[in-house]
């Protein structure tokens, strides 16, 4: 990601970086609380891998991760991407106690298109694990079935909302990031969550 200190990224001229925070709480089993490793991006209409990007986790993207059952693990993401149109498909995220681990994929199918270069906030993105009913999208994998069943994997479903915390993001962004220093960051909040279009992409894939 984005001025990563432990990956030593450079952003290019030409390139945008979208900031975006994020919570992943487990409420339907909360000793198994999601920990994020990646967040899952790829060019519309992607047909092979090299149109998908892993953006991966990083220390100072960990802005609060402690397994809290109340609060969940937090993060500061930094998403650098050339001019072209995209798709934030979603995140995967990780959860154990041994011998059970837990994986789990938070939807979110944002389209993002890059016109230019700069700095946008796309808001904070809370994601919760509750049990899930009738035929709602999953919040995992059916498999490993003991592992997903325990970590509430199989038997959940996410519940996602978008909001704007800028006033609360800015300071934390700006103090933990130095490369941002004075720069002007537009705001370009995500679309609310579209639970019909996840319940689609899900049922298809």
């Amino acid at each position: 990601m984005a001025y990563s200190d432990e990956f030593k990224t450079v952003v290019k001229p030409s390139d945008a970086v979208f900031l975006m925070t994020a919570t992943i709480k487990n409420t339907y089993h909360p000793s198994f609380q999601p920990r994020l490793l990646l967040v899952n991006v790829e060019k519309a209409g992607a047909k092979e891998k090299a149109d998908r990007f892993n953006f991966t986790m990083d220390k100072q993207a960990r802005l609060k991760e402690a397994d809290s059952h109340e609060e969940g693990n937090s993060y500061l993401l930094r998403l650098q991407l050339p001019p072209g149109h995209y798709v934030i498909r979603g995140l995967t995220c990780l959860s154990g106690h041994f011998p059970i681990i837990g994986t789990f994929f938070a939807p979110l199918h944002e389209e993002l298109t890059v016109t230019q270069p700069g700095v946008f906030y796309l808001g904070h993105v809370d994601a919760t694990v509750r049990e899930r009913t009738g035929g709602e999208f999953k919040a995992g994998p059916s498999i490993p079935l003991i592992d997903q069943a325990a970590a509430g994997a199989s038997g959940g479903t996410f519940d996602v909302l978008v909001s704007d915390r800028w006033g609360v993001d800015e300071a934390t962004f700006r103090s933990t990031f130095a490369p941002l220093g004075n720069a002007r960051v537009e705001k370009a909040i995500l679309q609310p969550f579209n639970r019909a279009l996840a319940q689609d992409w899900w049922e298809k894939h």
